[in-house]
């Protein structure tokens, strides 16, 4: 624990000078003749002497409660995720109908991301970005569970994987006030067809990069079977996420060790990319995870889920302080009252 006013903590050198002077005062008080009528008045008033000390004491401990508040008290602690997102960037190429990983990969993920919503905290907004040879929002960020399991159910598959457009359009969804364009930055001067909104839509904003993994409100979770065939560099959109702060927690699917196969009379590269996306994960402050089967899928997705929930950060605990001292003074003054009809 640290504190951001430490200077205030010399004051608690002069609480032990408060017992001193109480009990200075209860010897002065017994100097004091005191007549009793009956025996029975001198025995109740032994039996509470005990009791006499507790209100004193408990403003004694609340006085200290209150001096560690004001040095403003600073603790790394565990806490939910409040106000947070959580982009899931999914593969939906084609290689995702082979069936290495039973009874599809593309099933297998489905299954694995649903169960992943499921244990998510209800408080955390979750969107849902697909992607093959284009990425595409199939669902905005939103609490409501029911939506974006519909969105996951509803995957097309195409041709390509572009995995540098998922991270980039996942950006795009998390600072929408970035002026993040995924056309631009994937076509550059040579895109045509601009609609109006476009042309109205600002800059790209300046940002001043920030340490990789520094942005506790949200994170990226892509999944992907496969290697960058076409779209934004993946790794130039790993930088984009880094400067940001934005963690990127990768999972690699299929077989590293893959060769070429056709489905449906198309040829089809199934070997993962396993240098790039551990790099990554590197850059953003990630994690990468291999899945090779169905089991081990959705065991990385409760692992990725239960990081997800808490964050360590540092927090200033000078509200807790307070609060206990409060407590301290309003149960010494309650019992002051119900023992002795008056306050300490």
């Amino acid at each position: 624990m640290l504190f951001l006013w430490p200077q205030t903590l010399w004051l608690l050198l002069a609480l032990p000078l408060l017992p001193v002077a109480y009990l200075w005062l209860l010897r002065r008080r017994g100097k004091a003749a005191l007549r009793y009528s009956t025996l029975n008045i001198v025995s109740a008033a032994a039996g509470s002497n005990w009791r006499r000390h507790i209100p004193p004491g408990l403003l004694l401990l609340a006085l200290a409660a209150m001096l560690l508040a004001a040095a403003r008290p600073m603790a790394r602690i565990p806490l939910p995720w409040a106000r947070s997102s959580i982009m899931l960037a999914m593969d939906v190429s084609l290689s995702m109908r082979v069936t290495d990983i039973k009874p599809t990969r593309l099933v297998a993920a489905q299954v694995a991301a649903k169960q992943f919503l499921r244990d998510l905290p209800k408080e955390i907004e979750v969107g849902l970005i697909t992607f093959a040879g284009s990425s595409q929002v199939a669902q905005g960020t939103t609490l409501d569970r029911e939506a974006l399991v519909a969105a996951i159910d509803g995957f097309q598959m195409q041709m390509g994987t572009a995995v540098g457009n998922a991270i980039v359009l996942s950006l795009a969804e998390m600072f929408p006030d970035h002026g993040i364009d995924v056309g631009e930055l994937t076509f550059g001067s040579r895109r045509t067809g601009r609609s109006l909104d476009d042309r109205n839509k600002p800059p790209p904003k300046e940002i001043t990069p920030v340490a990789p993994g520094s942005y506790k409100s949200g994170a990226i979770i892509l999944l992907s079977d496969g290697r960058r065939t076409t779209g934004i560099d993946t790794l130039a959109a790993a930088k984009m996420a880094a400067d940001r702060g934005v963690r990127i927690y990768v999972v690699g699917l299929g077989t590293v060790d893959g060769e070429a196969s056709s489905i449906e009379g198309m040829p089809i590269y199934l070997k993962l990319d396993e240098p790039t996306l551990r790099e990554v994960a590197r850059m953003t402050g990630g994690e990468y995870h291999h899945a090779g089967t169905a089991e081990k899928l959705v065991h990385v997705y409760e692992n990725l889920g239960s990081r997800m929930q808490v964050i360590t950060r540092e927090t200033e605990l000078s509200g807790l302080f307070a609060l206990a001292s409060a407590l301290l003074m309003f149960t010494a003054g309650l019992l002051s009252l119900v023992w002795f009809r008056r306050l300490v």
